[in-house]
C-alpha cells in the first residue's frame, strides 16, 4: 500500500490562511484525544498552549528536560555509530564518520525517537476490533472514501511482535527490553539518513560550512561526499532490514522516497508555484518533517503499536507539525541570526534562489517582490531589494513565527492524545525550544 502523504492527512496552513483539516483518511482515522486515558487519570497539561509558556505566564522549566532525560542512553551513540559506519577504505570512513564525532550537534533526531519510545510505553496497545469497529463505522457514515476491506488490513498491521512477559511494552519493562533496542537501533538509523541528505545537500548546494565547520565535500572531494552519502543510506538501510518489520520498512523508504522528491521539488518547481506558501510548507515536508513523522510512526509500531491506531497516528501527527515547525523557525533564523551562530552560511537559501516563509509572506505585502521570487533572484540586486522589503515589512516575520507557532501547538494537541508521562511532556519542552532556539 501507498502511504499517503502526511499533508494530506494533517493541516498545512492556519484557518485565517484557508487552511483546513484534511479529510477522514486511512492514516488519520483515530484522532480520538480520550481513548488512550483511563476514565480516572489526570493529565496536569490538558488543554497546554505553548503560549503562554513563551510568553512567560508559566515556566517551561517546570517541564522535564529533553536533552537530559536521555542523555545517558545517547552517550555510547557516538561509538556505537562510528562502528556501524565503519568500512575498509579509510578515506570513506572518515568522510562518514564526519558528523559523528566533531560535529554531530544536538542530535535532535535521536532525541525525539528515544523520547517518543518512551512515551509510547506508557500506551496500552488498542483492541484490533476497536480499530476496526471505529474505521468500518466511519466509512459507512461517508466520513472516509476508499476500500473498507482493501485498507482495513493495513490499517490493522504494522506492529512488532512483543516479546516480553505478558506480550505487552510498559513502563516498567521497557528498558533494555529487545524492543527499546530496535527503537534505539531506529534513531540511529534516522541520524543516518539525516546525515547523509546533508552530504548530499551540500555538495548540491555548493556550500561551504555545516555545523560551524568544513563540509565534507570541502574536506575531501565532491566524489567522495557523495559516495559517502551513498555509503550512509546503505548502511542504513541493511540496519533497518534487521528491526525485522516490513511496515517500518516501507514507511521509512518512503521517507527516503520523500528527501528525494524535496530536493527535486526544490530543483525544479514551476515559476508560480515559488509565490504559494503551500508549495513552500510541502517542500519543507519532503524535506525534513517527513524524517521525523515517519520515525515517530515507525516508533510506535516497534512498540507494538498497529499502523493505524490512535498511538501511532499521534505520533506521526506530532513529527509532521514539529518538524514544519523546526523548518519554518531554521528559515525565520536564516535572517536573524549571524552565520556564526548558525553553523552555515547566513541567507543560504536566497543564495540558491529559494524563497521562505518570511520573503513569501512579504512578497504578499509587496508584488513587486513576486517576479524576483519567480525568477529565483537571478538578476542583480534582486536579493538586496527582497532584503529590504522584508525588514521594512511590518507583518511578514510576525506572520512567519505565528505559522511555526501554529504548528507547534499542533503537535502539542497531538502529544496531549497520549497518556501523560514524563517522556510525553518532555516532547512538549522540545517543542517549545524549537520555536524558541536562536540557532
Amino acid at each position: 500500500m501507498k502511504l499517503t502523504p502526511s499533508f494530506d492527512l494533517f493541516q498545512m496552513l492556519t484557518e485565517e490562511e484557508g487552511g483546513v483539516v484534511p479529510p477522514t483518511n486511512y492514516g488519520n482515522a483515530m484522532r480520538d484525544s480520550s481513548v488512550l486515558k483511563a476514565p480516572d487519570a489526570q493529565d496536569t497539561l490538558e488543554g497546554l498552549q505553548l503560549a503562554d509558556y513563551i510568553d512567560g505566564k508559566k515556566k517551561i522549566q517546570s517541564l522535564p528536560d529533553p536533552f537530559k532525560m536521555v542523555e545517558k542512553e545517547l552517550q555510547p551513540f557516538s561509538d556505537s555509530i562510528k562502528e556501524l559506519v565503519s568500512t575498509d577504505q579509510p578515506i570513506l570512513s572518515m568522510a562518514a564518520k564526519h558528523f559523528f564525532e566533531k560535529r554531530h550537534g544536538k542530535r535532535f533526531r535521536p532525541t525525539i525517537v528515544q523520547l517518543m519510545a518512551k512515551a509510547v510505553a506508557a500506551t496500552h496497545p488498542e483492541n484490533e476490533d476497536t480499530v476496526r469497529e471505529t474505521i468500518t463505522q466511519k466509512f459507512l457514515d461517508g466520513k472516509m472514501d476508499g476500500e473498507v476491506n482493501g485498507e482495513m488490513s493495513w490499517q490493522l498491521s504494522g506492529a512488532s511482535k512483543v516479546q516480553v512477559e505478558g506480550g505487552v511494552i510498559n513502563l516498567q519493562n521497557h528498558q533494555g527490553s529487545d524492543v527499546w533496542r530496535k527503537q534505539g537501533q531506529l534513531g540511529q538509523i534516522v541520524e543516518m539518513i539525516h546525515v547523509a541528505s546533508l552530504i548530499h545537500d551540500d555538495v548540491l548546494d555548493e556550500a561551504d560550512t555545516r555545523r560551524g565547520g568544513e563540509a565534507v565535500h570541502k574536506l575531501y572531494s565532491n566524489k567522495v561526499a557523495v559516495l559517502a552519502g551513498d555509503y550512509l543510506l546503505a548502511r542504513a538501510s541493511v540496519l533497518l532490514a534487521r528491526l525485522e518489520n516490513t511496515a517500518v520498512v516501507q514507511i521509512m523508504a518512503t521517507a527516503l522516497e520523500a528527501l528525494v522528491a524535496g530536493e527535486i521539488m526544490q530543483l525544479k518547481s514551476p515559476p508560480k508555484s515559488l509565490l504559494e506558501i503551500e508549495t513552500y510548507l510541502r517542500k519543507s515536508y519532503y524535506k525534513t518533517a517527513s524524517l521525523i513523522c515517519y520515525a515517530c510512526r515507525s516508533t510506535a509500531l516497534l512498540g507494538g503499536h498497529a499502523y493505524g491506531s490512535t498511538t501511532a497516528t499521534a505520533c506521526e501527527e506530532f513529527g509532521y507539525h514539529l518538524g514544519l515547525a523546526y523548518q519554518i523557525q531554521d528559515d525565520i533564523l536564516d535572517f536573524t541570526a549571524a552565520a556564526t551562530v548558525l553553523g552555515k552560511p547566513a541567507l543560504a537559501d536566497m543564495d540558491l534562489g529559494l524563497s521562505t516563509a518570511p520573503i513569501l509572506y512579504a512578497a504578499q505585502e509587496n508584488a513587486s517582490l513576486k517576479p524576483l521570487v519567480m525568477r529565483r533572484f537571478k538578476h542583480k540586486g534582486d536579493k538586496q531589494t527582497a532584503l529590504e522589503a522584508l525588514y521594512k515589512s511590518d507583518t511578514a516575520m510576525d506572520k512567519a513565527k505565528s505559522l511555526a507557532k501554529f504548528h507547534a501547538q499542533r503537535a502539542v494537541d497531538a502529544l496531549l492524545r497520549l497518556p501523560q508521562s514524563e517522556s510525553r511532556d518532555a516532547l512538549v519542552r522540545l517543542t517549545h525550544a524549537v520555536i524558541t532556539r536562536s540557532k
